[in-house]
């Protein structure tokens, strides 16, 4: 039996449950005899290149455990799109360290550099398991039911637009809520999991699956106002006209690209402050209020699903069973299996690689400013157990004695 030493990275954007994925291949590894070592890359592929590896050997089950429970990545990440050349850098080092088994934790691009690496050991004849584990708040990886990370992420967008709604019910106005999601509504929509009461908001949710006119929104802002007397608005990041251009960027041409070469759309309030002052001036309603998400659903300390934390210490503990127990490389999916449960299956990492997943068209209302009894079921199971709820005072008039007319 050859002695097996496992490099684990974690890449994108942090999250709540992703070091639950972490430690699940660490203490899985490590009740495997062959493993030897078990190697974290600090700071993602960037850390493998400059060869800045930990040894997770070393750490204790206990403080595994407490580093498991933990939001964001332990590791640290980057926002490396590495190339062909890139990952020709990675297998170098792979190969000098005598890696033998690579976990890489994270969305589209990490799958999709972890097919290069393992298409760069394969002609070369090198024995190198590559094996992806799913990670994304934004839920767009294809042939998975969800993603971890995801839920938390769901968890927190829902309870936050619960709140919003409550404040704006005592102080009506307008509110809109700008969330990540580039291409991927499933973030956004994870607002409507906060209603409770048939006029409670949010009472419009925009999504990058479908196309935005300016004008159409404007007329529902005013639309909803009349009707509630206020309006509570839940906007994707990634709203975009028929063109495709996104809407942040047709409103503010100035917007920073990140290293990807796209508009920089979260990190700033330009899209709810542009939007909020349209509101104003073309409405002519008075208090209208915006926020923009950015980064806090990510990795929100007090908002995990106890759901996404149990499946992401899954899909680590399955990774390293079909890395040790197959003989192909591939990229872990769950799949849904009755009302609520789950399954893993490897995919292969073409399938995946590169890939992005939207919103299917059943869970979108035919409005297009809503969604459907279908979506509300979909993720009601994801956002875990302890959902707090909201309630209201009967109305119960008193009779009016000075102005009874």
């Amino acid at each position: 039996m050859n002695p097996a030493k496992i490099l684990i990275a974690q890449g994108g954007g942090p999250t709540a449950v992703i070091n639950q994925s972490l430690v699940g291949v660490v203490l899985e590894a490590r009740r495997h005899r062959q493993v030897h070592s078990v190697y974290g890359a600090r700071h993602g592929m960037r850390g493998i290149v400059g060869e800045d590896f930990v040894d997770l050997t070393q750490e204790t089950s206990h403080n595994l455990e407490l580093v498991a429970q933990t939001p964001s990545s332990a590791l640290g990440s980057t926002r490396d799109k590495p190339d062909t050349a890139y990952c020709h850098q990675i297998f170098s080092v792979l190969k000098a360290h005598g890696i033998t088994h690579f976990f890489n934790i994270g969305g589209n691009d990490s799958s999709d550099a972890l097919r290069i690496v393992a298409d760069e050991a394969h002609a070369a004849g090198y024995p190198l398991r590559c094996i992806h584990i799913p990670k994304t708040i934004d839920n767009d990886l294809v042939c998975n039911d969800h993603t971890p990370g995801f839920p938390s992420a769901a968890r927190f967008v829902a309870q936050a637009f619960a709140g919003a709604n409550l404040d704006n019910a005592a102080l009506p106005g307008v509110y809109l809520g700008v969330v990540m999601g580039r291409h991927a509504g499933f973030l956004t929509a994870a607002s409507a999991l906060g209603k409770k009461f048939a006029d409670d908001g949010p009472h419009l949710i925009y999504l990058p699956e479908r196309v935005f006119e300016l004008e159409r929104f404007l007329a529902d802002v005013k639309t909803m106002y009349e009707r509630y007397g206020r309006c509570v608005i839940a906007v994707s990041e990634g709203i975009h006209d028929a063109s495709g251009q996104a809407i942040a960027a047709q409103l503010a041409k100035d917007l920073e690209r990140d290293a990807h070469g796209n508009v920089q759309l979260s990190g700033n309030g330009a899209l709810a402050d542009l939007l909020c002052e349209e509101i104003k001036t073309r409405l002519k309603i008075k208090r209208v209020r915006g926020d923009t998400f950015g980064y806090l659903q990510r990795s929100f300390i007090g908002c995990v699903s106890d759901v996404d934390q149990r499946e992401a210490r899954e899909v680590g503990e399955k990774a390293v069973q079909f890395a040790f127990h197959g003989d192909r490389d591939g990229s872990v999916a769950i799949k849904r299996t009755g009302f609520y449960s789950v399954d893993y299956e490897l995919m292969p990492l073409a399938a995946v690689a590169g890939k992005t997943r939207v919103m299917e068209d059943e869970f979108i209302a035919a409005s297009g400013t809503d969604v459907t009894d279908a979506f509300r079921l979909y993720l009601r199971p994801l956002l875990g157990s302890g959902m707090p709820d909201a309630f209201r005072l009967r109305p119960n008039p008193v009779a009016k004695v000075l102005n009874n007319a």
